[in-house]
Parts: C-alpha cells; sequence; structure tokens
C-alpha cells in the first residue's frame, strides 16, 4: 500500500472482517488516531488533515522465515548488547501478539531461553472502555519470577508495551529489556525499561 486511498481501504476490508479500531491500527502499524481517521474520512470523506503518523509496511521481511530469521539475530544482538551494560540475565523472551511473536520465537531459540506470549487485549482500545490490560498466554513459558525481554515489530504510541511491563510486572516477572524492529516515537525507555530499536523513524516538520 503506498497512498492514503488505499490505506483507507484496506482499513475499511479490517473492519468489514470484524476487527475494531484498536485491531485495525496494530494490523496497519499505525496509530489508533490513524485508524480512526481512515475509517471516518472512508465514511464522510471529510477534509479534516490525517493525524501526523508514518505507515510502516515491513511485509518483505514477514513473508520470508529466511529473512525474519536474519532480523531475529540482530534484534538478539542488540538484546545482548543492552544487557550486558546492565548486568541482567535472560529467562524468557516474549512476544507480543500478533507481529512480534514469531521474531521474539526465533530469537528465545536462538538464545536457548524460554518462550511466552502477551496479547494485548484490541477489544478494549475502543473509546468506550477504559480497562487496557492484556493478558500472558498459559500455554507458554510462566514467566513469574524471571527476567523477561519483550518483543515486539513497531513502536507508534508506546502504550501496548507500557501494558506488557505492567501485566509482567503485576504477575512478578521484571521486564529487563524491550527490542523492536522499528520505533515511530522516538523514545529510550517504556517506565525505565531500556528500549532498543534496530531502526528509528523521526518525522521532521518544516516550522510555520
Amino acid at each position: 500500500m503506498k497512498t492514503i486511498d488505499e490505506l483507507i481501504k484496506k482499513a475499511v476490508e479490517l473492519q468489514a472482517g470484524g476487527l475494531l479500531t484498536g485491531q485495525i491500527a496494530d494490523e496497519l502499524n499505525v496509530s489508533r488516531e490513524t485508524a480512526t481517521w481512515l475509517l471516518v474520512h472512508s465514511k464522510k470523506g471529510d477534509a479534516t488533515a490525517a493525524p501526523k503518523d508514518i505507515y510502516i509496511d515491513w511485509s518483505n521481511i514477514g513473508r520470508s522465515s529466511n529473512r525474519q530469521r536474519f532480523i531475529a539475530s540482530s534484534l538478539t544482538d542488540m538484546v545482548i548488547e543492552c544487557l550486558s551494560k546492565t548486568g541482567s540475565d535472560i529467562d524468557v523472551i516474549v512476544g507480543v501478539a500478533l507481529s512480534g511473536i514469531p521474531l521474539a520465537n526465533l530469537i528465545a531459540d536462538e538464545l536457548g531461553v524460554e518462550f511466552a506470549t502477551y496479547h494485548p487485549n484490541k477489544q478494549k482500545w475502543e473509546p468506550e472502555s477504559k480497562e487496557t490490560g492484556g493478558t500472558i498466554s498459559q500455554n507458554f513459558a510462566n514467566v513469574a519470577g524471571k527476567n523477561c525481554v519483550i518483543i515486539d515489530d513497531v513502536v507508534t504510541s508506546g502504550t501496548t508495551l507500557t501494558e506488557a511491563v505492567a501485566v509482567l510486572e503485576n504477575l512478578g516477572a521484571k521486564p529487563v529489556a524491550i527490542a523492536v524492529l522499528i520505533d515511530k516515537k522516538g523514545i529510550d525507555e517504556i517506565t525505565g525499561v531500556p528500549l532498543n530499536a534496530l531502526l528509528r523513524v523521526t518525522r521532521v516538520d518544516k516550522s510555520e
């Protein structure tokens, strides 16, 4: 997808498929505000300016397990470098659903540690809901009392990762690092947990 019209069309298709605004934002790697704008714009065709956001399409990596493996190795290298500075060990790699899971699985295998998944509650991203917590899947590793590294694909607002850190801490885990493919927010930490990104995207706007 290269144009706004294509993004709007995709957002409408995802909504027709039953996805809510938060899920659409996650699927398109855009902010919730951008996803809302795409849906409203499609129905009303208003001239409201689009939110300042950057659309990320990393499907050329995602469609190839071999390319994912190379990216996972790069993320692994960053994690090791980060933790060498703090002296922390790794017990569990936690993949954020959906797109962070395949990368996290490869990283856990490379490091020889346990693997867990965090599922953000996208249903709670709707405006009428105040509850935003997610869950750690019981089908994978237990995180209680363990040092955890969180893996995701794209940081847009930081909300999902903030929630993930809070959920892990509430379960008695210790998040020691976060690694992502792309950071659109330009931050170095999430609630005190170091954030490492292979790519940082910065939007430069001309001053009025």
